[in-house]
């Protein structure tokens, strides 16, 4: 399956559910205490994160998603901080604040290992009728909404709140917890994990029992499109009802926390259906990122320039917008499979016909084609004071939508010597009258064995005259 990572900055996003704060100490351990028979740690460093339904809303405001959260928390420190944690990272909040205390989990961790985890906590209630009518509110403005169930109660009318969402015509991803899954009977897509699932429907003896169990619970549940069991180092399996169950292969084999690796889970698998993606590819989406993401300590987040460059290396995908650090690794890679990676560069302003007949011709020389853009300072100095006409994003968006076109990164100098430099391709492309020598950047690549073409432009095409066209006829 060939991947794309969506721009998810034009998505809306509502999470909904059990918000707490999580907080790490690090230390060393090398003595058992005298007093009793456990390690002794000496603490050097701590942290907080948002966790629970907070920590999914962190990992969508990671992806770019404009993302807002309801929850209830405690009018105490831990709620303060989990507040300014989440504002911090872009995350619009939208808590109430109730007479319990906020949820928190401490965990204490030597070497990459949890020793212990210390929770203080109690079921939140009498916030009911205020969270509805909150929720309601925000309802009216969003793409998506997920349900991030963690039994502490601020789900306590999710069967409402759901059949809301229903009536606006608004999917519903949820993340359950327990048992009586009926009470999410309606939503969109349930992502249980293993023994949520088996707590529901008993067990299994073998495969084809689990599957058959999976596809009687996703009818019975009426669920608008799926059922995804996440199953740890078995990958998960998404039930759509629509052909057999599909099963993914768990993608990392380097595990050194699983904390969290749920919530990043639903918030990819919601974003990529918010962004168009078949229910197929958005299981993929989120299966990649969960491997990603357990490779890390603690509740923590992927990227989409992550998941592109994980694409990149399962030949997968992973084509799009980059920073230069990020294309160095990827030409990298391509290279370590024996793949011929092709740069060029230039202004594109107002891509036109023959800009797509060079970059296809470009494309034909290797394997990957690289497009390096100048920024809008750097065209009106080539161009002058009236020039971009099409600012930067926009220029390198509709090079990214191109078929010849692998990665696109943009640089603020008047040449792309230095970039030239850092990535090395084997062939370096100018289009027009120059000759090998006089292109920028020419030299490194050849000292590196590589070579420069030039090749000729579509007669008749440019922007410049185009602009002069438009003058004119107005």
């Amino acid at each position: 399956m060939t991947l794309t990572i969506p721009d998810f900055s034009q998505l809306r996003i509502l999470v909904v559910g059990d918000a707490m704060l999580d907080e790490y100490w690090f230390g060393d351990t090398s003595r058992i205490s005298p007093e009793a028979p456990v390690p002794v740690v000496r603490t050097q460093s701590k942290k907080q994160c948002p966790g629970g339904a907070a920590n999914v809303a962190v990992n969508l405001a990671a992806l770019g998603a404009d993302t807002r959260i309801a929850a209830v928390i405690g009018n105490d420190h831990w709620g303060a901080q989990l507040r300014a944690l989440l504002e911090g990272c872009g995350v619009c909040c939208k808590l109430l604040e109730s007479g319990s205390s906020t949820i928190h989990k401490l965990r204490v961790l030597s070497r990459s290992q949890q020793l212990i985890r210390l929770d203080s906590e109690q079921i939140i209630s009498g916030h009911e009728e205020d969270f509805v009518r909150l929720f309601s509110e925000e309802l009216k403005d969003v793409d998506v909404v997920v349900f991030s169930d963690y039994g502490k109660g601020t789900l306590g009318d999710v069967q409402d709140l759901i059949a809301l969402s229903r009536k606006l015509g608004v999917p519903t991803i949820v993340d359950p917890k327990g048992q009586h899954f009926e009470r999410y009977r309606g939503s969109t897509v349930l992502t249980p994990n293993q023994g949520e699932f088996e707590s529901e429907v008993g067990v299994w003896s073998d495969e084809a029992e689990f599957l058959a169990k999976g596809e009687a619970l996703h009818s019975s549940l009426d669920l608008g499109a799926a059922l995804l069991v996440t199953r740890g180092e078995k990958g998960m399996v998404l039930f759509s009802g629509d052909g057999p169950p599909l099963s993914l292969g768990a993608e990392s084999r380097e595990v050194f926390d699983v904390t969290g690796a749920g919530d990043t889970v639903v918030a990819l698998l919601s974003a990529g259906i918010g962004s168009g993606l078949s229910l197929e590819e958005a299981a993929a989406l989120s299966n990649l990122g969960a491997g990603l993401v357990v490779k890390k300590i603690g509740v923590a987040t992927v990227s989409p320039s992550e998941l592109r460059l994980a694409l990149h290396r399962r030949g997968m995908g992973g084509r799009g917008l980059i920073d230069m650090e990020q294309l160095v690794e990827f030409v990298n890679e391509a290279k370590a499979r024996g793949e011929r990676v092709v740069m060029t560069n230039g202004c594109f302003d107002i891509l036109h016909a023959g800009h797509v007949s060079y970059l296809e011709e470009a494309k034909g020389l290797g394997d990957r084609l690289v497009v390096a853009v100048n920024d809008d300072e750097s065209v009106k100095k080539l161009k002058g004071a009236s020039r971009p006409v099409t600012k930067l994003e926009d220029r390198m968006a509709v090079l990214t939508g191109l078929a010849a076109v692998d990665w696109v990164v943009s640089f603020s100098e008047q040449t792309p010597v230095d970039l030239i430099a850092r990535v090395l391709p084997d062939v370096l492309v100018k289009g027009g009258d120059y000759r090998a020598e006089e292109i920028a950047g020419g030299q490194s690549v050849i000292k590196n064995g590589g070579e420069v073409r030039v090749l000729s432009l579509k007669k008749g095409r440019s922007t410049s005259a185009m602009i002069e066209d438009i003058r004119n006829t107005h």
